[in-house]
């Protein structure tokens, strides 16, 4: 009987050494894997979630100002549009002015009145304008 004991005995210490060496095997192995992985990564030029993260960050931010500038620059351009609309306005009446006003001096030449439009004497001591 001792002997079987003493054979248990033994075969559970080799059994025991055997479960902590795969233990430092495994621990070994794993290092080795990420250290393959990480010179990989390192080879393949990949980024850290930190550096993504941070240049997520910034285009999301020039999303925003490109938004931004879009409905500036649609204002600005309605409000282009409305000078453009209010100066194209101005210029079609002024025709209309102008032939009123051209009615007016042929009515004052008619009537014998000078016409007060055109170039006048200058006043005594200016020099005439040309």
């Amino acid at each position: 009987m001792q002997t079987e004991n003493r054979l248990f005995d033994d075969l559970a210490r080799v059994a025991s050494g055997a479960i902590n060496t795969l233990g430092g095997l495994r621990e070994e192995i794993e290092l080795r894997v990420k250290e393959r992985l990480e010179r990989f990564a390192s080879e393949m030029d990949l980024v850290s979630r930190e550096e993504f993260d941070a240049v997520k960050a910034m285009a999301a931010k020039a999303r925003a100002e490109q938004a931004t500038l879009e409905k500036r620059l649609a204002e600005l351009e309605a409000a282009l549009a409305e000078a453009t609309a209010t100066k194209k306005t101005a210029a079609a009446q002024s025709p209309r002015r102008a032939a009123s006003t051209g009615r007016k001096k042929a009515a004052g030449k008619a009537t014998g009145e000078a016409e007060t439009s055109g170039p006048s004497d200058p006043a005594p001591g200016k020099p005439a304008e040309s």
